[in-house]
């Protein structure tokens, strides 16, 4: 009975669930923070850009100009899921780290915000 109740809870957990590796100081967005997302676009500092439209749909346009479509949500846990059209997925945390916004990807790895 209890294996049926353990697989029964991993189906209902997405997929792109992390655990993710944040440095002491880190602090995820507010859902407020997260819903704000719609109709910003986020610059690194390698030039991509990541857009969030209202409605759910993204873009992350790469600095050499190409730019790769899909849509966007908030999973449970506050991170910022995408699904490509090309069927690749990943999900991101977005974290204040002092006066930095920095995306965490699922690897660990950290990807400033240029400021506004």
């Amino acid at each position: 009975m209890s294996r049926i109740l353990i697989l029964g809870v991993l189906a209902a957990s997405p997929v792109w669930a992390a655990e993710w590796r944040m440095k002491p100081g880190d602090v995820p967005l507010t859902p407020a923070e997260l819903d704000a997302l719609a109709g910003r676009t986020l610059t690194f500092y390698d030039d991509g850009q990541s857009k969030y439209s209202a409605g759910g749909a993204y873009s992350y346009t790469y600095a050499s100009g190409e730019s790769a479509f899909g849509t966007y949500s908030i999973a449970e846990d506050g991170s910022v899921c995408i699904q490509y059209r090309n069927g690749f997925s990943r999900c991101d945390l977005y974290v204040h780290s002092g006066e930095r916004l920095i995306l965490i990807d699922q690897k660990g790895d950290r990807y400033p915000v240029r400021p506004e």
